[in-house]
């Protein structure tokens, strides 16, 4: 890490090991934030943001999750930070799109002592949704994303997703879409407030489905190895994970 004393701005060195730490956010937006800068980086790009809010205790090699993606501030100053972005996350996401002056949501990683007022979001978009419709229901808005079948089998009803890193509950869902209800407050704070039909959104689903994917899929694919301390079905429903 490098102090430019002439600036008062810190420069993230290449071999910081902050970079290796692992981040983990709660998908509850501290504010909104602009997009004011984005030049080339390799083959990548490096985006200039504004934060819409003090950003005292942050420091080079902290996370911050800008609509759902883990980014890693390379320089600082006052609330005006740096990030690169990875050519995957160009391409994953919806920065491959990004616009000067664009508004996004800020969320700074988690600390072990906070409350999880959301649920546990690692800021790894797993797909880019389109959002299908915006419906009024009472006092809340029934907004609908198309996404992709990859990302949606893991989308349950009265499961948690992260849109543009907002912390929001699955109302239904099906094969090729789900929807979420943003209350006025949500709505005011965030950009979900102000995305239009046919907007694109970052999409991470809930990890936990993932995992139990994975381990009964490793289980499954190899017979061989000792029983005993795997996860399946059975152990599953033994532990009172699954209904009867």
């Amino acid at each position: 890490m490098i102090n430019n004393l002439k600036t008062g701005t810190w420069i993230l060195e290449s071999s910081d090991p902050f970079r290796l730490i692992e981040r983990m956010f709660t998908g509850i937006i501290e504010g909104l934030g602009t997009i004011s800068g984005v030049r080339a980086s390799g083959q990548g790009s490096r985006f200039a943001m504004e934060a819409g809010f003090d950003l005292a205790g942050t420091k080079i090699g902290d996370s911050i999750a800008v609509n759902g993606a883990c980014l890693t501030v390379v320089t600082l100053a006052g609330r005006r930070f740096e990030a690169d972005v990875s050519p995957e996350t160009l391409e994953k996401t919806t920065f491959g799109r990004v616009k000067i002056g664009e508004r996004v949501n800020m969320e700074r990683a988690l600390l072990l002592s906070s409350r999880v007022d959301g649920h546990l979001v690692s800021g790894h978009v797993d797909a880019t949704g389109i959002i299908a419709r915006r419906e009024a229901k009472g006092n809340a808005t029934l907004v609908t994303v198309d996404v992709p079948f990859d990302a949606a089998r893991y989308i349950i009803p009265k499961g948690s997703v992260a849109v543009d890193g907002i912390s929001l509950t699955v109302n239904q869902c099906d094969e090729g879409s789900f929807s979420v209800s943003i209350i006025p407050h949500t709505g005011l704070i965030t950009t979900i407030g102000f995305k239009k039909v046919g907007d694109r959104v970052n999409v991470e689903t809930d990890m936990i489905g993932k995992y139990v994917e994975r381990f009964l899929r490793a289980d499954k694919a190899d017979e061989t190895k000792p029983k005993g301390g795997s996860v399946d079905m059975e152990l599953l429903a033994r532990s009172g994970f699954l209904g009867s």
